[in-house]
């Protein structure tokens, strides 16, 4: 077994670790690396070797964490429509218990826009909402072109309600969802 795979072995238990100890949430950003590590029974060296810093902490546990909502959400998702798995992520997403998340969302996506090259892996990750919005509204018989703007709307509009839902919590309401939901339904086609 090359070096290579047995880092990747490491480092994949070290983040199956870290989602043990975290569960749904993430360490607040002003925890340390090395009171992550205390947490994690580990070394602060150990993370900053797989991990590069805190922000890497942060976002391997988030893409992490996403991967598996993504996979529950489509699974739940059968044979729903788009409307359902859009109504299901924003009530995935806005459940009291997610906001630790949610904020550790909007701070690792503020830190990726300065430094995209530092997190390749998590940038990437963000397109797999969307790519499972699309193919339910490919399902429901949009070309493939039509299904993927439909999709990139929602993710967004999903993504600027949370976002607001973080700095004025109540604001918004399922109300809201709908009329995302409305700008795409059967009006004219453009």
């Amino acid at each position: 077994m090359s070096s290579t795979a047995r880092g990747g072995d490491a480092r994949e238990r070290l983040l199956a670790r870290l989602l043990d100890v975290f569960d749904d949430g993430l360490p607040p950003p002003e925890t340390s690396l090395r009171e992550i590590a205390a947490r994690t029974d580990t070394s602060h060296a150990l993370l900053r070797y797989h991990f590069g810093s805190l922000t890497g902490v942060l976002a391997a546990v988030l893409a992490a964490q996403r991967a598996r909502d993504n996979e529950a959400l489509f699974r739940d998702a059968g044979e729903g429509t788009f409307d359902d798995l859009v109504l299901a992520i924003w009530r995935a997403y806005t459940r009291p218990e997610q906001l630790s998340r949610v904020r550790g969302f909007f701070h690792v996506v503020g830190l990726a826009a300065y430094s995209p090259d530092d997190f390749r892996e998590f940038i990437s990750s963000l397109d797999d909402l969307t790519r499972m919005l699309a193919s339910l509204a490919e399902r429901e018989g949009l070309d493939s072109g039509r299904a993927l703007t439909r999709a990139t709307v929602a993710v967004a509009a999903i993504r600027g309600l949370l976002l607001q839902e973080v700095l004025t919590p109540g604001a918004c309401s399922e109300d809201a969802v709908a009329l995302i939901l409305g700008m795409g339904g059967s009006g004219p086609k453009p």
